[in-house]
């Protein structure tokens, strides 16, 4: 039997294991024991997008807790972040969202949250794993009405306007906000809106289905188009639970977290805000934000790629920003999680306070060329089974020298060997890459 549990939770098509109906009761029942035996009382608030499978998802996660005598809330459709603050807010003992984040709708997935609205670490995870495995049995699907308290999503709203109240905006910005057909469909343009803003929604009628639907953080050029059309400050595209986001800037160019990290250190820094020199992100990050970051006296220290790993390293070195290429950005004086909303306002306030456009803020930010490879295979085994997939990586690292990066490394929800090669020179990294795509092929690949 597969492993329940990837790089960001579980994910996997919904129907299908580890997302049937059976083992999603079971963990609900298994999660109950499990904070019972850590000494929690068990009570678990729930969120989700906008997925259509999320409604019968969420129904046997309650019926699974509830038959273990453990109560169950339901936050309704919000962002990640909302349910990471609610589970620390009104003291729940976990917090679970029902999402697959920029995953087609097909797809769904579950993350746990402990008390203090941190992803469970993997520890944690091992033991609901192999509980889960050993207690499945097949359960006769039920359907009940799952009714959500209006009150938790009016807090988490109201928390991230709290905010900024101190925050003078002195011009009224336009802003595009293309929310994905999903969390943030049902708020985002209200919190933009009572802040003052002009702003603009886009993609904010989800059907069930249309959830990153050619739109979002993996598709921005449609918003990059309106920001341009409509005279726009910045274009903003989160994902589907909204946990990230990533810019167009005025000129309709498309801006990524790497460029977050690099104007939020600079601002935070000036206003004396950072609780440290040390900037997290992941092995992913541009080595252009290094450089960046090493003219403002500060230091990138790469995490594993995921924001769990990242919040680990900031907590380990008492940092407080840190975030993803992707899009996740961590504020840890404000929120356990990235949040894309939040990320958002934090940007137009670096851009309220220079009172300069977006393109202006990420200027002294030179991006190296980056090539992003994915290459299927057939199982996931270790590279350095191998000695001329471990050769090659040599090869190529010696070749780039100090003036590129070379990574490889297994996606934690898909069959894919994912290749990063970043440089100065397009055609030098293109060949990298090609070379490193084929010796992966040649042992990794389907037969």
């Amino acid at each position: 039997m597969d492993s329940l549990f990837g790089t960001d939770g579980i994910r996997a098509v919904a129907g299908q294991y580890p997302l049937d109906y059976s083992t999603v009761y079971t963990l609900g029942k298994v999660l109950v024991s499990f904070l019972r035996e850590e000494g929690l009382e068990p009570r678990v608030i729930i969120g989700r997008d906008t997925r259509e499978s999320g409604e019968w998802l969420e129904e046997a996660l309650f019926l699974g807790i509830q038959a273990n005598q453990g109560e169950a809330v339901s936050a309704g459709i919000i962002p990640t972040s909302g349910v990471s603050f609610l589970t620390q807010k009104h003291s729940f003992s976990a917090g679970i969202v029902i999402s697959a984040s920029h995953n087609p709708y097909q797809d769904n997935g579950i993350k746990i949250f402990s008390s203090q609205g941190i992803k469970i670490p993997d520890s944690w995870e091992r033991k609901i794993e192999e509980a889960t495995k050993e207690a499945t049995e097949d359960v006769k699907r039920e359907t009940i009405k799952v009714s959500p308290q209006s009150s938790y999503g009016q807090a988490y709203t109201e928390f991230l306007k709290s905010r900024f109240s101190h925050v003078n905006f002195k011009k009224k910005f336009k802003v595009v906000l293309d929310c994905s057909n999903g969390a943030s469909s049902f708020i985002a343009h209200q919190i933009f809106t009572d802040l003052g803003f002009n702003a603009i929604a886009l993609n904010n009628s989800p059907d069930g289905k249309n959830i990153n639907t050619k739109c979002g953080s993996l598709y921005p050029q449609n918003l990059a188009r309106k920001v341009v059309e409509t005279k726009a400050d910045i274009g903003v595209a989160y994902d589907g639970d909204a946990d990230r986001v990533i810019w167009a800037d005025e000129n309709g160019i498309i801006l990524n977290g790497d460029h977050t990290l690099f104007v939020l250190s600079r601002f935070m820094k000036e206003k004396g805000l950072l609780t440290s020199d040390n900037i997290v992100a992941t092995t992913m990050s541009n080595i252009g934000l290094e450089n960046a970051l090493k003219k403002l006296n500060l230091t990138l220290i790469r995490a594993r790629v995921g924001d769990k790993y990242v919040l680990e390293q900031m907590i380990k070195l008492k940092a407080n920003l840190g975030g993803e290429q992707s899009g996740h950005t961590i504020f840890l004086d404000d929120c356990q999680t990235g949040d894309g909303i939040l990320t958002s306002l934090k940007m137009l306030e670096a851009m309220a306070t220079h009172n300069i456009p977006l393109s202006r803020l990420v200027e002294d930010f030179e991006q190296f060329p980056q090539l992003l490879v994915n290459v299927q295979v057939a199982e996931k085994k270790n590279f350095n089974q191998f000695p001329e997939i471990m050769n090659t990586m040599e090869e190529i690292k010696n070749r780039l020298g100090d003036t590129g990066r070379l990574n490889v490394r297994y996606s934690g929800t898909e069959p894919l060997a994912r290749i990063m090669i970043e440089g100065q020179d397009n055609n030098e990294i293109e060949g990298h890459t090609q070379k490193m795509a084929n010796v992966i092929k040649k042992y990794l690949g389907p037969k």
